[in-house]
């Protein structure tokens, strides 16, 4: 799916600019996000996109360029907005004391349509645990409560931070056919997680930001595919010698890239073929490199994240 214009865009970031001190978040960050999408804002720890989000969320108001959410301004025409979007905060948003079934309730008392808040609790599984006090919940309980807060309004929009944190693997997939649910129903989602196969599963559309900086955007497949290369996974039991990289690449000639991941892998991104296999075992074998797994395929997203960062994303 293309990614968004700006003028039929559910959110447009243009030049966005925000600094704390002298450090500076947000770096000229443009992006959009096409309504009735389900779109995920990947970045390392540190990478601007919380600070991005909360101004969309009009927590924040921008130092440079503008955003739009729903084509209004989140600071300038916040009591418009409002009620057209959900937010579900990573801490869930709740007072400590109180009951998960009362918050959700008073929340709803607070919109003109709410959803039937026992339907929506009885969808995330929140019936076993309605009169436990917040502070008693787990996190995977927070985690639900706070996406039952952020929808019981039924928003246009909605903002979730790390939507199945802590939870088990039934309530991560309750939660990922919740979205899929709100997206057929003309609800744009936009997300932020730390689980590559929750933004391959969900998401339409992909930003990665690192620096303040959008770095790459597309679809999970335009993002994964690698043009018409195919690539090879060396997986190893100690960490490579200095230079592997480079190393490796003489060997396999021109027109191949190798990308070292982490100490104990190297991605290969080429005219991968058979003929490549034998020559990535036969530079093992003459540097002393004990594979543990060699393996012909496709480079998922976590490939293309640390591919282009650097870094894991890790919570």
């Amino acid at each position: 799916m293309p990614d968004a214009s700006p003028a039929d865009a559910a959110v447009a970031v243009d030049g966005l600019v925000m600094r704390y001190g002298d450090k500076v978040a947000v770096d000229g960050l443009s992006l959009t996000v096409g309504r009735g999408t389900i779109t995920a804002v990947l970045g390392p720890n540190g990478a601007g996109k919380t600070t991005t989000l909360e101004t969309c969320e009009g927590y924040r108001r921008p130092q440079g360029g503008s955003v739009r959410v729903l084509g209004l301004d989140p600071v300038r025409d916040r009591r418009a907005l409002l009620p057209r979007i959900g937010v579900m905060l990573q801490g869930g948003g709740a007072w400590s004391g109180v009951r998960a079934m009362e918050m959700l309730d008073h929340v709803a008392r607070l919109h003109a349509h709410p959803l039937d808040t026992a339907m929506l609790a009885e969808r995330l599984g929140l019936g076993d645990c309605g009169r436990t006090p917040y502070r008693r919940l787990s996190g995977g309980q927070q985690q639900r409560l706070g996406l039952a807060l952020a929808l019981v309004g039924r928003p246009e929009i909605v903002f979730v931070d790390e939507p199945t944190a802590g939870m088990d693997p039934q309530a991560r997939r309750t939660t990922w056919e919740l979205l899929e649910e709100l997206r057929a129903d003309g609800v744009t989602a936009v997300l932020t997680t730390h689980y590559m196969d929750e933004a391959e599963r969900l998401a339409d559309h992909i930003h990665i930001i690192d620096r303040g900086r959008l770095i790459a955007s597309g679809t999970p497949l335009e993002l994964t595919r690698g043009g018409t290369h195919a690539t090879i996974r060396l997986v190893v039991t100690r960490p490579f010698p200095p230079g592997s990289p480079e190393s490796l690449r003489v060997a396999l000639g021109a027109g191949t890239e190798v990308t070292q991941l982490d100490e104990l892998s190297l991605l290969v991104t080429g005219p991968a073929d058979a003929s490549t296999l034998a020559k990535v075992s036969r530079w093992c074998e003459e540097n002393d490199v004990l594979p543990e797994g060699l393996t012909l395929g496709q480079r998922n997203l976590e490939d293309v994240f640390l591919q282009l960062t650097g870094r894991e994303l890790a919570p």
